[in-house]
């Protein structure tokens, strides 16, 4: 946190070393938010790619009261829900389709077992409602707040919370479902 603040600080001076850092820190973080909201690759490499741009075009009015983190995770969330309105009329991409996402740390045959892992999580998720997928990610994977995704989504605490209740519910569901076949 407070390595943030001195980078934040930095990057209001000009520091392009600065916002390099922040992107370092964070795309991972938010290129994974992207991709599980979207079921794309290429579209949320373009999202979270849009929100450093807007961020570095920031630097001068950047008044920023609380977590770099949250925010970011926030304006990709906020630019993922643009995006999946404005493609609501296409059809949704095939998980057999989608580019998979690669992890560099791990070997082939540990990969085989994550990504089948990651395929059911995938799948479980995709079959959630939009705004209740939404929440859950960014509650359980962006560790982010509930009192945040309210002011992120302009609804109530209790409306995020519900979405997160139902949204646990039909992914126990889902599972359980798979478990018994």
């Amino acid at each position: 946190m407070f390595d943030d603040r001195v980078l934040i600080l930095k990057f209001k001076y000009g520091s392009s070393d600065a916002l390099r850092r922040i992107y370092e820190k964070y795309k991972k973080d938010l290129l994974r938010l992207a991709t599980i909201l979207l079921n794309d690759v290429s579209d949320a490499e373009d999202i979270v790619q849009d929100v450093f741009v807007s961020f570095a075009q920031s630097a001068e009015t950047l008044k920023l009261s609380g977590n770099l983190k949250s925010y970011l995770l926030s304006c990709v969330a906020n630019r993922a829900r643009n995006k999946n309105r404005a493609n609501q009329h296409r059809q949704a991409v095939a998980l057999d389709e989608a580019e998979p996402v690669v992890s560099d740390t791990k070997r082939p045959d540990q990969w085989l077992i994550c990504s089948e892992e990651l395929k059911r999580w995938s799948e479980a998720l995709a079959r959630l409602p939009y705004e209740q997928r939404e929440v859950v990610i960014l509650h359980l994977r962006a560790s982010m707040k509930f009192r945040l995704i309210a002011q992120s989504q302009g609804v109530s605490i209790n409306t995020v919370k519900g979405r997160y209740r139902y949204g646990l519910e039909k992914l126990r569901s889902i599972l359980d479902g798979e478990v018994k076949r």
